[in-house]
This record gives structure tokens, sequence and C-alpha cells, in this order.
């Protein structure tokens, strides 16, 4: 037991000093995993931070120089956003292209309507001196309008009664008018596009007008050749050497419709000069009130020559004898007068069954109704 005793007491003396050398051990151990630790952490943050403080760097850099190949890194979603943008700026500048080409196109026709415009002012001035030198050249004095003066209620014998008939464009139409026994002054249309060959009539004829068509802004004005107020004067000119061509015998024309143009005082004007020139007399039909022929014919000292009176605006026999009936009443106050039917058949039933009404003056045809001065 004694000694049971002395060895229980020998191991707890050596447990007890064994104990000290564990603890510090094991606080070793503690204290070199702390360090380890503290190493490892601090290396990590150290990476970290560095991973931080480069992507910060990259980012400023990339700020400050963009890299050109990062487009080709860009997702789908963003290429696609680009190709968008970069199509619009192309619609864009596609869309100030052809702004920028209307404003020239629009530049060029204003440019262009200046020209046209300083051209026609040039022309008109152009026409106004010629008309002037043309006027300039001819004379006009008071003693022209005795060299043929018309048969007045002064002279002897009956009051003269001319009666023009329009609108002639064939043969059978002279054939009836002849028929008739009177002397009517027929008045033929130059060529047109039904009677090409109306010019032909006046062969042989002694006693004959010309029928010009002149514009009237009606159908009528379909005419070939009608003679229009915007007609520049070489056109007119040339018209009227044309009418001398075809009718080489004329003297006296008038207008065929015409209210347009014969109330036009520039057109007008240009036709009466052009129709002096070649010799020719106009007799105004007034198919208008507001005729210009009179003005014009006093500017150039000439002898106005008119119709008084249409004889057949209705086509029966009675109307027709009723206005034959005014027309010598005209010519037995004014010693003359003048008046225009056409070559309908009832017209020339009405002429030919006239006797007692025309029994009171002398029908005679337009040449007669004038005196040619002696030796011309």
């Amino acid at each position: 037991m004694a000694k049971e005793r002395k060895h229980r007491a020998s191991s707890t003396r050596s447990a007890t000093k064994k104990t000290p050398t564990k603890r510090r051990r094991s606080t070793s151990k503690k204290k070199n995993t702390f360090k380890k630790d503290l190493v490892v952490f601090s290396a990590v943050t150290v990476m970290i931070a560095m991973v931080v403080l480069g992507y910060f760097i990259g980012r400023s850099e990339a700020a400050i120089e963009p890299n050109p190949n990062s487009l080709i890194m860009k997702s789908s979603a963003d290429n696609e956003a680009l190709f968008e943008s970069l199509e619009k700026v192309k619609q864009e500048r596609a869309l100030k292209e052809k702004k920028r080409e209307e404003e020239l196109v629009q530049k060029r026709k204003a440019e262009q309507e200046e020209k046209k415009k300083a051209a026609l002012k040039a022309q008109k001035e152009a026409e106004k001196q010629k008309l002037h030198e043309k006027n300039s050249t001819l004379s006009f004095p008071e003693e022209r309008m005795k060299d043929e003066e018309p048969i007045s209620a002064l002279k002897r014998g009956k009051p003269k009664l001319v009666i023009i008939i329009d609108d002639v464009s064939s043969k059978s139409q002279l054939k009836h008018i002849r028929a008739t026994g009177l002397k009517l002054t027929p008045s033929i249309f130059p060529p047109y596009r039904l009677s090409p060959s109306s010019h032909k009539l006046a062969e042989g004829l002694k006693h004959y007008m010309i029928h010009l068509p002149m514009e009237s802004g009606k159908v009528f004005d379909k005419q070939e050749k009608t003679l229009m107020v915007a007609d520049t004067p070489e056109m007119i000119e040339a018209r009227v050497r044309e009418l001398r061509s075809l009718f080489p015998a004329a003297r006296f024309v008038n207008n065929h419709t015409g209210s347009v143009f014969t109330g036009h005082y520039p057109a007008m004007e240009r036709l009466y000069l052009a129709l002096l020139k070649e010799g020719f007399v106009f007799v105004d039909s007034r198919t208008i009130a507001g005729s210009k022929v009179p003005q014009i014919a006093k500017k150039y000292a000439q002898r106005y020559v008119s119709r008084d009176i249409f004889i057949d605006n209705k086509h029966n026999i009675s109307y027709i004898h009723k206005q034959l009936k005014q027309a010598v009443k005209i010519a037995q106050k004014r010693g003359y007068a003048i008046a225009i039917g056409h070559p309908h058949q009832v017209t020339l039933q009405a002429l030919a069954s006239a006797g007692e009404i025309l029994k009171e003056v002398e029908m005679v045809y337009m040449d007669e109704l004038y005196r040619e001065k002696a030796g011309r």
C-alpha cells in the first residue's frame, strides 16, 4: 500500500511538471498560425488593392485614349446599336444633301426666271424700238386721207350699199353668190385644212376681199394660222407677206371673228402697219364694240372703214329683209353703208328676193366705193 501511494504521488508530480511544457508549445503554435494568417491576409489585401487600382487605372486610360479595337469586342447588342446609329447619321447626311440640292435647284430656277424676264424685257424694248423705226420711216400726211375718199351723200346718184359675203372657201359658194345677180363682194378664206386651195378662187376675180382669221377667244381660233395677240411682229409680218403672195391683186382685208385681237391695241397696231406696208386696206368687221382699229387708223391718218350691220345673225328671210332695210336707211342718211352676210342658202335667197328693198340704193363692190387717185 505504501508502495502504491508513493507511485501515485510520483506520477502526480511528474504530470504536474509536464503540463507547463505542453501549454508553452500550444501557445507557440497559435502565435505561428496567427502570423501566417496575417501574412496571407496582407498578401490578399495587397492583391485586391492592386486589382482594384489596376481596374481604375485601366478605366482612366480608356477614357483618355480609347482602344480602337474595343469595338470588335462589343456584344452583338452593342454592335446593333452602333449600326443603327451609323444608319441614322447616314440618313441625316442624305437628307441634308437632298435639301442642299433642292436649294440649288430652286436657286437655278430663280436665276433662269430672272434671265427669262430680262430677255422678255429686252425683246419688248427691241420690238418697241423696231416699231418706232418703222413709224419714223412711214409718213402719214393728212392729204393721204383724200386719196381714197368714200363716196358721200353729197355726191350725185343714189346712196351706195356694199354687201360683203364672208367665209367663202369653195367654188359652189361663188357660183351661188353670182346667181343672185347682185354686186356682192366675196371675202375669201386663206388656205386651211378644209380648203387648202381656197386662194385659187380669187384667180380671175376683179372684186373680192381676204377674210383673215384672228383671235376671238372661242373655238374659231382653232383654224390654222389664226393671228393671236401673242404673235411677234415678225410672225405677223410674215403672215401678211404670205397673204400678198397668195392674193397678189387683193386690196381689202377684213377680220374673221377677231374680237380679242381687234380689241388689243399693240397687236392690232402691228397688224395694221404690216397691212399698210403691203398695200392692204383693213375693213373692221366690228365683232366687238371695243375695237381699237378706229384709234389706230386715226393715228396713221387712214380712213376708218367698218361694217355697219350684219344681215343674217338669224337664218330666216324675214329677219334678213329687216336688216337690209336698216342698211338702206344707213346708206340714205350717210351716203353709203357696208353690210356683212354669209354664204348660207337662206341668206342668198333673201338677197335674191330683196329687189323692192334694194331699189332705193345702188349696189357696189367694196373697191367701187373708193375713188382711185388719178394715174394709180
